[in-house]
């Protein structure tokens, strides 16, 4: 769970504007409402809590047990945009009578307190970047925001990779007039989507041309040339409707997720680990109480489990192996 450590309270008007902000930016975010609390708990019902992908928690929905497994939860809820009510408390509370469309997320909770929270999605509206002149270009714009969608028109020239962010949906549309640069720019800020408006011929040659030009495969295999689902023979302004036909149809798949960059050298990527003490799930990072015993590093849900494990490490790790 990433919190700025210093995090002020954030109450109902704040939370609506800090949401309005991510959406306005293109974010997707989970909002978790605490529906049913069993004390003592820290958390009470109508307490709120708006967490995004990266996993930053604003808001206030449970102490130090249940928050590490609502941001967890939340951050699955918007990979998978839908909504989910948990259950979480102690394992033995649970019995076998955890209630249908309901998910059961033992803690370890030292108030044996239990709560159930409901989070749910808050899917980022899609933006539509289209690179060109042409009169299917203004078509499709005119489409696109008739969906709702945010879309904007730039000129080949003045496209560049820097318009771009892991959201995008990009159209190069520039028929002939630099082609291979709008290509090249768009591809490097690894959008959502890259499409070409081009026949399979002029596809292969613009980026036959882009990997002579040394643009890694990885990248040029990203690029759906043609653009568009396959209507028949259409007028220019319809192709417009084929190339929108098939950015619906990704993004009722969830083929519009964006795609994460490859991770610079050096860095790795967060996992997560069991806490041997309590069973919890936790994230693999430092702010997970880490404790290095014979040369494997473990992580905790708080500094209580880790003591416990230090005091006699073999004690748990020979549960593991059982």
């Amino acid at each position: 769970m990433n919190r700025e450590p210093m995090d002020p309270p954030i109450d109902g008007r704040d939370m609506l504007d800090l949401a309005g902000e991510l959406s306005r930016r293109g974010e997707e975010f989970a909002l978790a409402t605490v529906v049913w609390r069993q004390g003592p708990s820290s958390g009470h019902t109508g307490s709120r809590a708006l967490i995004t992908a990266a996993g930053q928690l604003h808001g206030w929905i449970g102490g130090a047990c249940a928050e590490p497994a609502v941001v967890r939860e939340a951050q699955r809820v918007i990979a998978e945009r839908k909504p989910k009510l948990l259950l979480l408390g102690a394992s033995d509370q649970f019995g076998g009578a955890v209630p249908e469309g309901m998910v059961a997320v033992p803690i370890s909770c030292q108030s044996e307190g239990a709560l159930q929270v409901y989070i749910e999605p808050v899917i980022s509206t899609p933006h539509l970047t289209i690179v060109g002149r042409s009169p299917m270009v203004h078509t499709l714009v005119d489409l696109a925001r008739a969906l709702g969608w945010r879309a904007d028109v730039r000129d080949g020239p003045d496209f560049s990779a820097t318009d771009l962010d892991a959201r995008s949906i990009v159209v190069v549309a520039t028929q002939g007039h630099g082609d291979e640069d709008a290509i090249e720019q768009a591809v490097s800020a690894y959008p959502a989507f890259v499409g070409l408006v081009a026949s399979h011929k002029r596809g292969e040659a613009v980026l036959g041309y882009l990997a002579d030009r040394g643009l890694p495969r990885n990248l040029l295999d990203r690029v759906h040339v043609p653009v568009g689902l396959d209507l028949g023979p259409t007028s220019h302004r319809e192709i417009a409707v084929a190339v929108l036909a098939q950015l619906v149809q990704l993004r009722a798949s969830g083929g519009l997720a964006p795609e994460a960059a490859p991770a610079a050298a050096g860095t790795t990527v967060a996992t997560e680990a069991r806490d041997l003490v309590c069973g919890m799930t936790v994230r693999a990072d430092p702010s997970s109480h880490p404790y290095a015993y014979d040369g494997v590093t473990y992580h905790f849900c708080c500094v209580g489990c880790r003591d416990a494990f230090a005091k006699d490490p073999h004690a748990y790790l020979s549960t593991q192996e059982a």
